[in-house]
């Protein structure tokens, strides 16, 4: 890996792969760790796939539903949600930005066959992987987020930017965000 550190996802840019108003998506307030509530930091503040995270909180699998996705000459860029596989109930909404020279023909294959996670992709095809958590979001959700998690627009919820490193070359930016659960359960 370089001497130089990479840089940090932005949210802006991310956002705008897919919305020319962020206001669609929500409003974003950078959030510490410490002032997230506990369930969110669970989810959230780790240096762990999102797939694997939310599978093991929501007890079963998921599948994904890309919404929007294209390839810009070596990027591929990607809106998707997370659907839980028994009631297909939203789980988590996310962008993704990835570079694909780093990956393998059959990894960039598969997930270009927009029928699995990403993260469940990188795991089964075992390949060398580091999640780096950049920053935390309290989001409250635009017309966007609200329609896809079934929420009023307004409702609060958190998400996280994160980098994933193949072969320890910065290759994925994402922005992901859970739905809103009830924080006292």
């Amino acid at each position: 890996m370089s001497e130089v550190s990479p840089a940090p996802p932005q949210l802006d840019e991310l956002i705008e792969l897919f919305y020319g108003d962020s206001t669609q998506l929500g409003r974003f307030e950078f959030c510490q760790v410490d002032h997230c509530p506990l369930k969110y930091q669970q989810l959230l503040a780790h240096n762990a796939h999102m797939t694997v995270t939310v599978e093991r909180r929501h007890g079963e699998l998921v599948d994904v539903q890309v919404l929007q996705d294209r390839v810009l000459g070596n990027e591929y860029q990607r809106e998707i949600l997370l659907h839980r596989k028994s009631d297909r109930s939203v789980v988590q909404y996310g962008i993704v930005r990835l570079k694909l020279n780093l990956i393998a023909d059959a990894v960039r294959d598969e997930i270009l066959s927009r029928k699995i996670p990403l993260g469940r992709v990188l795991i089964e095809h075992n390949v060398m992987r580091q999640v780096q958590l950049s920053a935390l979001w309290k989001v409250d959700c635009g017309s966007v987020l609200a329609q896809a998690f079934e929420v009023p627009e307004g409702s609060i919820t958190y998400g996280r930017t994160a980098l994933i490193f193949l072969d320890d070359e910065p290759a994925i930016e994402l922005l992901e965000i859970v739905a809103p659960e009830n924080i006292d359960a």
